[in-house]
């Protein structure tokens, strides 16, 4: 048993000192309709062991998540499988023809969730993300850690007020999302490029307005307006993830 603590215990040392941890994410769907979540790390992080998935109305799932790491989360809409076996989804797909993302990002318009999550000591950050656009009402919380540790959400269905030139709608018409005038337009005063980039540079248009309005506090809606919309937590074991909150 001694010489099996021995062969271990530098391997030990490495993660204690290395600050390595894991946390939890577990998604929530209350939304009245199956959705299909895809998750995407950043920064040359591992993929989770899950990057996309079928939740049915009121069901949960969770995630083991090894830290550091960074990532992106979203949920599809109006989903289905052709005759070929090609699955597509009409909001926020990753287009690979599969329910898995593997690496892939949302195509927007999409609500998305940022998390970034430090390792041991450190400070997680995290937002919700609709600089992009919007397709459903999505929250993230954490559960414990220390700090503000504030829940950031844009729970108002957006697409509800969502100017003509913004709007895609489905093959029945109905209203699925409110792409971002960048996505729209794709002129650098909407997406803060060229001589748009420093950031007071770029201030918040008309069409950005809509969506801060609509969750002035909680929500990261536009390129300059992250100081007021992303937060911060130390150590929290665990997040969640809800669309249609």
């Amino acid at each position: 048993m001694m010489k099996t603590l021995a062969l271990y215990g530098p391997i030990l040392a490495f993660f204690f000192l290395s600050g390595a941890h894991s946390a939890k994410i577990t998604f929530t769907n209350n939304c009245p309709r199956s959705i299909w979540p895809g998750t995407l790390a950043l920064d040359q992080k591992p993929q989770l062991s899950k990057t996309g998935f079928e939740l049915a109305s009121k069901a949960s799932l969770t995630l083991d998540v090894q830290a550091p790491w960074k990532g992106q989360f979203w949920a599809r809409t109006r989903c289905s499988t052709n005759s070929s076996g090609k699955f597509t989804c009409e909001t926020a797909d990753c287009s690979t023809g599969q329910v898995t993302c593997n690496g892939n990002l949302a195509i927007p318009p999409a609500s998305l969730v940022e998390i970034s999550i430090a390792a041991r000591g450190g400070t997680d950050c995290y937002d919700v993300r609709l600089v992009d656009g919007f397709n459903l009402p999505v929250s993230v919380a954490t559960r414990g850690g220390t700090g503000k540790c504030k829940a950031s959400s844009c729970p108002v269905n957006v697409n509800a007020v969502c100017p003509a030139k913004l709007q895609v709608k489905g093959s029945d018409c109905s209203m699925l999302a409110c792409k971002s005038a960048c996505i729209a337009f794709n002129q650098p005063q909407y997406c803060c490029t060229g001589p748009f980039r420093p950031p007071k540079s770029c201030p918040p248009t008309n069409y950005s307005r809509i969506f801060k309005q609509q969750c002035p506090q909680q929500a990261y809606s536009h390129a300059t307006d992250d100081q007021n919309s992303s937060f911060t937590c130390s150590g929290a074991p665990a997040y969640v993830i809800t669309f249609c909150p």
